[in-house]
Parts: structure tokens; sequence; C-alpha cells
């Protein structure tokens, strides 16, 4: 005879009934004492830009040496 399984000994039936997991979660008294807080990224992304004259005029002195070098 094979014994009944809890449902969370087997985690593939807690998705077959998700709210029942969720009114559990919300009935938790030590999920409810954990500290929880927001976090946020504090770096923006990086956008890329445009290169300026005096950078853009190297380069191309640069380049023009190299393809004379050769």
């Amino acid at each position: 005879m094979t014994q009944p399984q809890h449902p969370v000994a087997n985690p593939f039936a807690l998705l077959m009934d998700p709210e029942s997991v969720f009114r559990a979660i919300e009935k938790s008294e030590r999920l409810g004492r954990l500290h929880s807080r927001v976090c946020r990224p504090l770096d923006r992304p990086l956008l890329p830009h445009a290169p300026n004259d005096e950078s853009a005029n190297f380069d191309q002195i640069v380049e023009a040496c190299d393809s004379t070098d050769n």
C-alpha cells in the first residue's frame, strides 16, 4: 500500500494548486517576521555618447599614420 505524499514533499504537486501555496505563505508567521527591503541599482546604464571632434581628429591622424607605415 502506498502512502499519500504530503504536498510539500512533492514540489510538482505545488504547481497544481498555486492558490493554496499563496494562502500558506500569507499565513506563515515565520515569513511574516522576515525583514524585507526593496533594492534598486544605484548605477544608471551607460548611454553611448557621440565622440567629440578632438578625439575623432586624433583617431583620423592615427589611422592615417598607420596606413602610410605599411
